[in-house]
């Protein structure tokens, strides 16, 4: 069986944003905002959308640092006070399910090897299906119509434990 494991940013290298003024943020080429629907704000830090009236940040994030030609950044949002999600073995977060998404597909030096658009209902098997390809070392999720990054997943074993 192809076991998966999905990870989100680490908190500890994002959440000192907060603490910067507007100036300091603009100078980044962040913008805070306050979410003003339920949905449109997907925190990469808990994978979870942020509510109506949290505080956002909105910056432009370095997700695929690589020595490949497949190098990649783009806008994330992150929210304020929250820890990196810890997610089991197989578990996948509500807020993809939600969505039409783009999963990339790339081998251990970092090169694409398949990219598919699919609804986020399917991902669970579209993961699965990647990592039958032994030459495929991670995937990206990322939105399919806005392009933005959403989380890594990596191939893992069911006695993999998640770390504290």
């Amino acid at each position: 069986m192809i076991n998966f494991q999905i990870t989100p940013l680490d908190h500890t290298l994002l959440t000192y944003l907060f603490e910067l003024d507007e100036k300091e943020l603009q100078h980044l080429g962040a913008v805070k905002m306050t979410a003003d629907r339920n949905t449109g704000y997907p925190c990469r830090i808990s994978l979870t959308n942020a509510g109506i009236g949290e505080e956002v940040i909105l910056l432009h994030y370095k997700h695929h640092q690589t020595d490949s030609p497949y190098q990649a950044s783009g806008p994330i949002f992150i929210r304020n006070n929250v820890k990196s999600a810890k997610l089991e073995v197989n578990e996948i977060p509500a807020m993809l399910t939600d969505k039409l998404l783009s999963i990339r597909s790339y081998t251990n030096k970092g090169m694409l090897r398949k990219a598919d658009v699919i609804d986020g209902k399917e991902l669970r098997q579209a993961l699965i299906t990647a990592f039958t390809n032994a030459e495929i070392n991670y995937i990206h999720i990322h939105s399919a119509k806005e392009g933005c990054y959403h989380c890594t997943v990596n191939r893992t074993t069911p006695e993999h434990k998640k770390s504290s």
